[in-house]
């Protein structure tokens, strides 16, 4: 059993400094070095291009982010529109921070005349461990649980942040260390593939990526309690991560018997 210390890791100024910022700037920073990294020593990039390329995904993945999130919450926003500025309140998604970090990509690749698709091969290196990280900022924030369970590594949720159905519960299952380890389980896929360089063509590295984390993302979040939104009884996480593998696979197929 383990239970979540505080959202605040320290007042400096009377400024509250969270813990899931600190876990979320590191995990930005180790993912951009990591990638880094094998970009030069594997794709033949110069060292720094990814370091150079890092803000291009932060501003536009937390743009996409905030931005997806905000869509499937419409009928909030439309009544409370300031508070789609008010990031510190809360409301992200990864799935809208990977379409903007590929947009900034896309703009970097241009502005510095860089193939696009081997620069996203790089990004997903970095970007798994950092989802890896990254999720620990859930569980100081005592979200993205599952339900109840008597697990012994079961989390417990004090009684503010249980959602309402499951206010007489205390042990829930911590979907985010789920995520956490089988994000670093992609990481190690990946960094595998490409130190044995089993795949040539370039972007069908990304194509895997998002391929595996579709699947790890449809296993976490059918036991998660709080998806955001539901098309047709279905979290629409779900929805978006089988269109992304089905698509991806296509893909797939479609360049291994083709020169595009």
């Amino acid at each position: 059993m383990f239970t979540s210390p505080s959202q605040i890791l320290c007042t400096i100024c009377g400024v509250n400094i969270y813990y899931y910022g600190v876990i979320m700037a590191i995990a930005i920073v180790i993912g951009t070095l990591i990638s880094d990294w094998a970009g030069t020593k594997y794709f033949n990039l110069k060292k720094e291009t990814i370091i150079d390329m890092a803000p291009y995904l932060i501003i536009f993945g937390i743009i996409g982010a905030r931005l997806y999130y905000c869509i499937l919450n419409y009928d909030f926003y439309l009544r409370f529109p300031t508070e789609i500025i008010a990031i510190r309140h809360g409301g992200i998604s990864i799935h809208g921070a990977i379409l903007g970090g590929a947009f900034g990509l896309w703009l970097f690749s241009i502005r510095h005349k860089l193939p696009a698709l081997k620069l996203c091969d790089v990004s997903v290196i970095g970007l798994s461990i950092a989802q890896g990280i990254g999720r620990w900022g859930n569980f100081f924030n005592s979200e993205a649980f599952g339900g109840p369970t008597n697990l012994p590594w079961k989390l417990y949720i004090a009684p503010q942040y249980r959602p309402i159905p499951y206010s007489d519960y205390a042990y829930f299952h911590p979907t985010f260390l789920y995520e956490s380890i089988l994000d670093v389980v992609i990481f190690a896929i990946i960094l595998f593939l490409v130190k044995t360089n089993k795949i040539k063509k370039e972007g069908n590295l990304a194509l895997i990526y998002l391929i595996m984390y579709s699947i790890v993302r449809i296993a976490v979040e059918s036991l998660r309690l709080d998806s955001v939104k539901y098309i047709m009884g279905m979290p629409v996480a779900i929805f978006v991560s089988i269109s992304i593998i089905v698509l991806s696979v296509l893909l797939l197929i479609y360049r291994k018997y083709t020169n595009k």
